[in-house]
């Protein structure tokens, strides 16, 4: 039997504690990535080159939304747990009547809501400028935002098992998932690149997010679709089992 109720207080629960403070959760964050896309595009949208057959800045928006939806959701997913074990009240978690899998699903689904949320306050934003920036496949839009978002859930969620400071938790948002998430294709196509750093990208499951997130308003990508849909779902599965075990067995979380 799954408990509802609990699964359903605990996730109200997180979704309340981002969103008292949404001009920093969710508008902070969806700001900040504008302001990337206008100095990118800047930068590099000038001359007027098209890439992959459109202006840069279209090109860009859907990948910062997808970029931003998965920073976001890791940062959620990764703070509470971690905050429990540091401040003692990680029996809050622990305690309650909740299996290992509602608890994992509470957390997730509460930084996935976190993601959702700045994906459609970016999409309002990217729609004043630089404009008419709506999927023309939906299915890939919503399959491959969730999957990215998912993929960082369950990451946060393991790094906050893993994590004793909050110095753990930064080392994994700036030496992984800042350099993943860059180097993911979001403000170039792969298409340019050669040898090593090509072979780099095809092993990146970021790069699969964003180039199935852009083929969901573009209708072109840079990587074949079902194999980024396929590789996405077996990293989620393989992350959500581990999350699920550790969990289970309490690893530093029952001391």
């Amino acid at each position: 039997m799954i408990n509802w109720g609990g699964l359903r207080a605990l996730y109200i629960k997180e979704v309340r504690r981002f969103f008292k403070v949404q001009l920093q959760t969710v508008w902070g964050p969806a700001f900040s990535a504008l302001l990337l896309l206008v100095v990118f595009s800047i930068a590099f949208g000038r001359s007027g080159k098209l890439v992959m057959g459109v202006p840069f800045a279209t090109f860009a928006a859907p990948g910062l939304i997808a970029m931003s939806m998965m920073q976001n959701a890791f940062a959620n997913s990764s703070f509470s747990l971690l905050v429990g074990k540091m401040q003692g009240t990680i029996v809050d978690y622990l305690m309650p009547p909740l299996s290992s899998g509602e608890l994992l699903w509470a957390l997730v689904g509460a930084a996935v809501t976190r993601a959702v949320l700045i994906c459609f306050a970016l999409m309002i934003i990217v729609n004043i400028w630089p404009g008419h920036i709506l999927p023309v496949v939906p299915w890939a839009a919503v399959y491959f935002g969730l999957m990215g978002a998912g993929m960082l859930s369950f990451l946060g969620v393991l790094t906050s098992i893993w994590a004793e400071k909050f110095d753990h938790n930064a080392t994994v948002t700036n030496f992984i998932v800042q350099p993943l998430s860059l180097l993911s294709g979001t403000f170039y196509s792969i298409d340019g690149l050669h040898g090593a750093f090509r072979a780099f990208s095809h092993v990146n499951p970021f790069f699969y997010v964003i180039s199935g997130f852009r083929y969901g308003f573009l209708g072109t990508s840079d990587s074949p679709i079902a194999l980024g849909a396929i590789v996405l779902l077996s990293v989620n599965l393989g992350l959500g089992l581990l999350c699920y075990g550790l969990i289970r067995s309490g690893w530093k979380l029952k001391n």
